[in-house]
Parts: structure tokens; C-alpha cells; sequence
């Protein structure tokens, strides 16, 4: 049921000042959220020029290539970690050359999956503008397992 506020007013003049009051509350709610915006983070504030020349030693340690710009070393930096926190890439088998917003990846990988999935995490990375992938994919150089073995009985011959 609807409580009236005003005791001294015709019901349609009650309701209407009752409906009018929860509108301004919601409207005041409303407002005040809206007025306090959360702060965007931008590519500015998440990676320094200081940041950017390490990854360049680092990738110059590991054979690979950055280009002279900020994005190029921030993409690199980007791709090797979500390589590194992907189980299905090897990510020190695959170097990562970043020139201009272009990726190569280079490198060995065991599985052909492991290739697609190098190449996807690559295309998936803001900033990049193309990937060329020349992973190659190679045979495993674990032990075979010794499942197609032969049993150790020896065979005499007599």
C-alpha cells in the first residue's frame, strides 16, 4: 500500500509529489556516481622509456630484435610474457622481433599446435599490426618411452 506524505493534499496532488520526491532521490543517487569517473590507465603510465631499454638488452641478449619506438618494445614485452604464461608455447625456444608494430617469431617448436598458438597469442597483442611466423616445427628430442621395446628374454637358438 501507499504511504502519503501529505495528510492535507487531494490524492492525485499526493501521489504526484510522492512520485516526484523518489525521482529526485534516484536522480541524486545517480549523479553522484556518475561525478566520481574511475581514471583510465594509459600506455603512457603502464611503460617508461627506462622499461623499454631493458626489454631491448634483454631481447638483444636473447637474438631478437626491437624497433627504436616505445610500442615496439611494450608489444615485445607483452608477447613474451603471455608466451611465457601459455603451457601450450615453449616460450625461450621462440624469439620475438618486434619492428614498427610487425612480429616475427622465429625459432623450434615440438608440436604444430604449439606453432598456432604462438602465432594466435602474437595477432591477439594490442599494437601488432602483422605477424610473419617462421617457427618451425621439429621432432621432440626427448627419449623415446619404452613402451615399443622389446621384452629383455634372450632367444636360443640350438
Amino acid at each position: 500500500m501507499l504511504a502519503i506524505p501529505f495528510a492535507d493534499c487531494a490524492f492525485a496532488d499526493c501521489a504526484f509529489k510522492a512520485q516526484t520526491n523518489t525521482n529526485t532521490n534516484a536522480n541524486a543517487n545517480t549523479t553522484r556516481v556518475a561525478a566520481t569517473p574511475m581514471p583510465t590507465p594509459t600506455p603512457e603510465s603502464k611503460y617508461s622509456e627506462e622499461q623499454a631499454r631493458e626489454e631491448r638488452a634483454r631481447a638483444k641478449g636473447n637474438k631478437e630484435t626491437i624497433g627504436q619506438s616505445l610500442d615496439d618494445a611494450w608489444i615485445h614485452s607483452k608477447i613474451v610474457a603471455k608466451l611465457i604464461g601459455d603451457t601450450r608455447t615453449p616460450e625461450r625456444k621462440i624469439n620475438v622481433d618486434v619492428v614498427n608494430g610487425d612480429v616475427t617469431l622465429r625459432g623450434n617448436v615440438d608440436t604444430a599446435e604449439a606453432k598456432a598458438e604462438a602465432e594466435r597469442v602474437a595477432k591477439d597483442t594490442a599494437g601488432v599490426k602483422k605477424v610473419v611466423n617462421q617457427l618451425k616445427v621439429v621432432a621432440s628430442t626427448t627419449k623415446p618411452s619404452n613402451a615399443n621395446k622389446s621384452s629383455k628374454s634372450k632367444t636360443t637358438y640350438e
